[in-house]
């Protein structure tokens, strides 16, 4: 029974290797690209590079062992709702209240250790913010906000309040 059992799942990894999400890889230009509306210094840069653009833009690098089932479900899962949260190559589509927005949550999430994700820095060690880079994107995003502060009225950069329901 138990090589039954044994085989049937030996069976269904095998046939789920053939079956293959897409892949976050694009080499279209990106002209909605946060570069395109907002400097991005070169230290910020690197430190994007190799902690938050693999789930948050078009392009994931991904590892080897990617390409093994079900690893590549559960990173394509995972790249999929960081790019739902924040798609750095989408940037310049965002209204400016959500641009706004964005930047507030990278300073509270970079500040709280919340990102990059633990299960991220697990495999990339490298991935892992010192003191220095968190206070660097920290800075960076702050900037963002101010500029944005000092470009459009106050009132626009608040989130609209949802009309009330009458029961």
């Amino acid at each position: 029974m138990l090589k039954k059992v044994l085989f049937v799942l030996l069976g269904l990894f095998i046939v789920i290797q053939f079956h293959r999400p897409p892949l976050n890889s694009t080499n279209a230009a990106q002209i909605n690209d946060i570069r395109q509306i907002y400097p991005v210094p070169a230290p910020v840069q690197v430190i994007l590079d190799k902690a938050c653009n693999d789930c948050h833009t078009n392009n994931t690098k991904y590892p080897w062992y990617s390409q093994i089932q079900p690893v590549r479900f559960w990173l394509n899962r995972h790249v999929k709702e960081g790019k739902q949260e924040l798609n750095f190559n989408d940037f310049k589509t965002f209204e400016p209240r959500h641009q706004y927005r964005k930047m507030e949550e990278i300073i509270r999430e970079v500040d709280k250790d919340l990102m990059p994700l633990y299960s991220y820095t697990l495999i990339h060690a490298n991935a892992r913010l010192t003191a220095t880079e968190k206070q660097q994107i920290i800075d960076w995003a702050q900037t963002i906000r101010d500029a944005l502060k000092a470009t459009y009225p106050a009132d626009s950069l608040k989130r609209k309040k949802r009309p009330e329901v009458i029961k």
